[in-house]
């Protein structure tokens, strides 16, 4: 356990089950709502570019402590309101990891609003339920860390006691957002540094985005994290792909390419297909590792819930109180029919939409429960849905396939599946997180359910009109907006059906995958600290190099910061770092989705931009600007100085 957890095992709740103070009312709905749609269009634009999205609780907790102090709000009402923002970043994480996948296959030219809607609003709805009958048994009864929902906690009790962080938040969020728009869209200096280097004909490629966000989010996910995302990279860009160029493998057009250029190539045709393969590998174990204790904690929660009903005379305390499970049962038959027909409204055959709908509620409860577990042991920003999503996008498209579907149908179909389930575990996890901050705290856990509810409803609205504008902007699927995920399940759908995958690259992947787990399962047996999750390496190994190199410098930052002070205080406690981390990415990502406008409005890209040959040193100069800023922040707010 956590120091955290131990004190909250000691002393109990924030506010005593015996205390009744509001939680839900005008104002927690309405910032809620308003808040799930911000977070929800920034991490749609974050998760595109980046890959990555970052958790909204504890921006959200220190805006709600802003606000919500002018009409007298008290810490249960700040959590709600939490809760409900946090929704719209999962959702969006859900949406967009999938969902430009149609896009990508040429399904779809723009995003429908209809179908995007109702596979965002029902995949979401159900993650909200199916966590209710695990609660119990991974917040109550399991030892489980659940890393934000207790940062969280400690930021809103900090607030309470007379803390803050709204400024600071904000200042963050301004150096995001302008130095996001003098690249982005003034061009005053590029955003990417890259070098080649040939020694033969091997092929050696480096480079680094000048993207702030992106060192934050290593600061976020600390120096194990970003250490295998690096090592992924570096695994890719410089073993993977000076092999394949020193064999001689034909590139299509590489005598026109320059360096650079050729190195993408590679990658985008070949080399990437070995993170394909380590995902495919790793998600199958994430599934196969879980499965005990996931039966083990529903078990326990099933029989927590039948001793409660038995006897009548029995009243949980405030605290304990869950959507009845009745209501949760029928929620989940009730969303077939919805489900069923959107499906219909693509596959004109009411046998496959139905048999789609069911394989939803099933695979969903089953991937959402993983995916709960998973945020308990290392969050929500770490949590590998990706991982699960392609285990689901697997299997479905495998019974499409023996049904007899072709590569023109197959895929999307199973990209619709792949959509709501991934929606419904990235929920699932985040629903959690907020559940166990609600712990701590002492909020009423149907409360925080209904307002969880209330996120999903409002951000599913905008997901399809926030895409298309992305895509009209950036292109998905460009170097500006990468959608590695949705390229992901893009190749792992059609390379079932069309069987045009290089399913060498995938074998060599599921091999390192193998070397890696076995790896991590030595380490675990010597209880080292430092571990080798799969789904790290594989995503490092999936993205642009580019984008690994600031995602480990900020681990750096992190790791230098945690020796001058206690991190785990920082974070608890004062979380300067990470409250400057989260602004960055706040800022960074609401100001992507500002350029779009004008470019889109005008349909040129640099219609905004100074030069047309920006230079690189600035940018870089900068970004080691943010890298003393973050430092500061990470050390100054707990040391004084």
């Amino acid at each position: 356990m956590t120091d955290s957890q131990d004190r909250e095992s000691a002393s109990g709740p924030f506010v005593p089950a015996s205390s009744s103070l509001p939680e839900i009312t005008a104002s927690t709905l309405i910032l809620g709502g308003v808040l799930a749609v911000l977070m929800a269009g920034a991490n749609a634009y974050l998760g595109l570019f980046a890959s990555t999205t970052i958790s909204a609780s504890i921006p959200a907790a220190i805006v709600s402590m802003a606000v919500l102090r002018l009409v007298g709000g008290n810490i249960l009402q700040n959590n709600a309101v939490q809760t409900a923002a946090t929704s719209g970043e999962a959702l969006a994480g859900g949406a967009i990891f999938t969902i430009p996948a149609l896009v990508l296959l040429g399904t779809w030219t723009r995003f429908h609003y209809w179908e995007s809607t109702v596979l965002a609003l029902f995949g979401g709805v159900l993650g909200v339920l199916f966590t209710i009958p695990m609660r119990r048994a991974m917040i109550v009864e399991q030892p489980l860390r659940f890393p934000e929902g207790v940062a969280t906690a400690e930021v809103l009790k900090a607030g309470h006691r007379g803390g803050g962080g709204a400024g600071a938040l904000a200042m963050a969020a301004v150096v995001g957002g302008a130095l996001k728009l003098c690249s982005t869209g003034l061009h005053l200096w590029r955003e990417t540094a890259a070098i080649t280097i040939r020694i033969g004909d091997a092929l050696f490629y480096g480079g680094i985005s000048m993207s702030p966000a992106l060192i934050a989010v290593g600061f976020i996910v600390g120096l194990n994290i970003g250490v295998l995302v690096f090592l992924g990279g570096v695994a890719n860009w410089m073993i993977a792909i000076p092999l394949y160029s020193a064999l001689g493998a034909p590139v299509p057009g590489a005598d026109s390419m320059r360096g650079v250029e050729l190195a993408a190539a590679i990658w985008s045709g070949q080399t990437r297909y070995i993170g394909v393969g380590a995902m495919l590998v790793g998600g199958l174990w994430a599934l196969i590792s879980l499965a005990p204790s996931l039966v083990r904690g529903i078990r326990a929660s099933l029989e927590a819930h039948a001793a409660a009903r038995s006897d009548p005379q029995r009243r949980l305390p405030r605290t304990e109180r869950d959507l009845p499970a009745q209501l949760v049962l029928g929620l989940s038959i009730v969303s077939l029919l919805p489900l069923t027909v959107i499906f219909y409204r693509f596959s004109h055959s009411v046998g496959l939409a139905a048999f789609m709908a069911v394989f939803v509620v099933v695979a969903g409860f089953l991937f959402c429960a993983v995916a709960s577990y998973m945020a308990g042991l290392v969050g929500s920003s770490n949590n590998p849905i990706s991982g699960v999503t392609i285990a689901t996008i697997l299997s479905a498209a495998l019974l499409l396939k023996l049904l007899g579907l072709d590569a023109r149908i197959g895929p999307p179909i199973a990209i619709f599946i792949g959509a709501a389930v991934c929606c419904a575990a990235a929920i699932g996890g985040d629903t959690m997180q907020d559940l166990k901050a609600g712990h701590i705290l002492g909020s009423t856990p149907y409360k925080q359910q209904i307002m969880q509810a209330v996120g999903v409803v409002a951000s599913c609205f905008v997901m399809a009109p926030v895409l298309n504008l992305l895509n009209d902007a950036y292109v998905i699927g460009s170097p500006k907006l990468v959608a590695a995920q949705a390229g992901l399940m893009t190749a792992v759908a059609r390379g079932i059906f069309e069987g045009d995958l290089p399913w060498t690259m995938v074998a060599v992947g599921g091999g390192v995958a193998v070397a890696v787990i076995a790896f991590d399962l030595w380490l675990a047996s010597r209880k080292s600290t430092f571990r080798t999750p799969v789904l790290a390496l594989a995503v490092g190994i999936y993205l642009p190099f580019e984008l690994s190199t600031p995602i480990f410098l900020g681990a750096l930052v992190a790791k230098a910061a945690s020796r001058k002070v206690s991190q785990a205080r920082a974070r608890s406690e004062s979380g300067g770092g990470l409250l400057f981390s989260a602004g960055v990415i706040t800022g960074e990502a609401l100001m992507g989705i500002g350029l779009a406008v004008p470019i889109v409005v005008a349909g040129n890209p640099g219609v905004l931009a100074l030069t047309s040959d920006p230079l690189t040193f600035p940018g870089l100069l900068l970004l080691g600007a943010v890298v003393w800023l973050l430092y500061r922040a990470a050390t100054r707010d707990v040391t004084g100085t």
